[in-house]
């Protein structure tokens, strides 16, 4: 073995753990030697593989580690569950080697794995979620060659709506939102990704119903992802008016340029804080789904909504302030230690909400499968982990109170609502009651009249009539009760 050679393990003895032990014996420089596998299987126990041995299972790494003093551990298992992974980094995490991953599906069969494939174990690796099944057909008929029209164009699951919608060769794909810099970076990204992209981009607020119908009638979308909205729960507390007006009237302008532009598909990108809602945000986003199930009745375009939980890694979710606070040396702080959030790529969050689209008829609320709820003081434990420290001792947990507008728990289903199945296996739709879409217009007009103050008391009084399962603050209460450190 040469000098500057590290020694690895390879957990994974199947077919990617395999070629993964390959291409690094392959390697010209040879800096990295494997020693061996792990693998839990008991037939594979004592078996030499690409002239390697396996050595053990998972449980023996410690051991392992120290006896052929490893450097570096692969995880190379592609579709290795969220729990397999995240007691790997728990039991790597002892060890002080180096833990890598091998992520995603690849060409297994013609072996096409490169070393810069394998990479740093990430969040998303712990949720192990299955990769999402896309109808292709059924999307390039209603993308190929259209005009497609994204609000909130700077954002995460916009910009990442864009690139994904890419890849159906679009006639053209109009992008706005409301901060230039965050629209300047995505066009400067999209241009080097897909230089062959018809794109035009444009600083313009939705709320601007003049600017929303010139917008619609110059560029006449045939599809629309609305994604633009204010989304963060606390600061929406503390600004109801500004909530009101881009999450609800914003809808409404945009929705209301759709149909009168001709559009034929609209979709709302909406959230699980819209069921039960005990916050302003949550409140004014099932306003908006009950904006859009109005105008559907209203002319020819179909409009539709999608309810999903929380992005990972999206700007201003928890894992990027988890991030730099571990950075600066913690804590981590955490609202509540029974607090659970229902968490999803970008990616997956893009393909299902695209899916979606092609199954509106007009009408309906989508709901994505979120899998299983993650307790969030267990996100931050495997964040520290992942980081190279130790939750507790390295890094301290402070738990702080929920903060005003959230719950400890999410639900993707109202009361008096149900799911039904469609034909894509991870995409539900609401089988929901009859709305007061009376009381809705009243509201509206309500709002939009000269004597309306904005007032908190005010705002949060018409959400309650024209919402009976908004509970403004039910939660809140008890919000600094908990505070407690790890």
């Amino acid at each position: 073995m040469p000098e500057q050679t590290e020694p690895v393990l390879v957990v994974g003895a199947g077919v990617a753990g395999g070629i993964v032990a390959e291409v690094l014996c392959g390697r010209s420089d040879r800096c990295l030697q494997p020693v061996g596998f792990v693998d839990d299987d008991p037939s594979r126990q004592g078996t030499v593989i690409h002239g390697l041995p396996v050595l053990g299972t998972r449980y023996d790494i410690p051991a392992l580690v120290e006896q052929y003093g490893i450097k570096e551990i692969i995880i190379a298992i592609p579709s290795a569950p969220g729990a397999l992974v995240r007691q790997l980094v728990e039991i790597c995490h002892r060890t002080g080697a180096r833990l890598k991953i091998l992520p995603g599906i690849y060409d297994l069969i013609t072996g096409k794995i490169k070393v810069s494939a394998i990479r740093e174990v990430q969040v998303e690796d712990l949720l192990g979620r299955e990769p999402v099944s896309l109808n292709v057909e059924q999307i390039a008929g209603y993308l190929a060659g259209r005009q497609v029209l994204i609000t909130g164009g700077g954002g995460s699951i916009g910009s990442e709506l864009c690139r994904q919608i890419a890849g159906f060769k679009p006639g053209l794909v109009i992008l706005i939102g409301h901060g230039e810099n965050s629209i300047y970076d995505v066009e400067v990204s999209l241009r080097e990704e897909f230089p062959r992209l018809p794109l035009v981009t444009g600083i313009a607020d939705v709320k601007d119903r003049c600017l929303m119908r010139r917008l619609f009638l110059k560029y006449r979308p045939d599809v629309v992802f609305h994604t633009a909205a204010h989304k963060h729960v606390p600061l929406m507390e503390r600004c109801p008016e500004e909530a009101v007006k881009n999450n609800i009237f914003g809808t409404r302008s945009v929705a209301e340029a759709a149909c009168h532009a001709g559009t034929g598909t609209f979709i709302l990108v909406s959230t699980d804080k819209a069921v039960n809602p005990v916050g302003v945000m949550g409140a004014t986003k099932r306003v908006a789904e009950m904006v859009v199930l109005e105008m559907n009745r209203r002319g020819k375009t179909r409009f539709a909504a999608v309810r999903f939980g929380n992005v990972l890694g999206s700007r201003g979710s928890v894992v990027p302030f988890f991030k730099r606070q571990i950075a600066g040396g913690g804590p981590v702080t955490v609202t509540h230690r029974h607090m659970v959030r229902y968490f999803m790529t970008v990616t997956e969050a893009a393909q299902l909400v695209i899916q979606a689209g092609s199954m509106a008829g007009g009408g309906e609320i989508f709901i994505l499968d979120m899998g299983c709820p993650v307790k969030i003081v267990d996100l931050a434990r495997n964040l520290i982990r992942l980081s190279g420290f130790e939750p507790g001792s390295d890094i301290p947990i402070e738990f702080t109170g929920i903060r005003p507008g959230e719950k400890l728990a999410e639900r993707l289903v109202a009361e008096g609502e149900g799911m039904a199945p469609t034909e894509h296996g991870r995409i539900f739709k609401v089988a929901s009651p009859e709305r007061d879409f009376v009381l809705l217009e009243i509201m509206l007009e309500a709002m939009e009249s000269a004597d309306f103050s904005f007032a908190e008391k005010e705002i949060k009084a018409w959400l309650q009539k024209v919402l009976p399962d908004y509970r403004p603050g039910e939660f809140f209460k008890d919000a600094v009760e908990d505070g407690v450190c790890l």
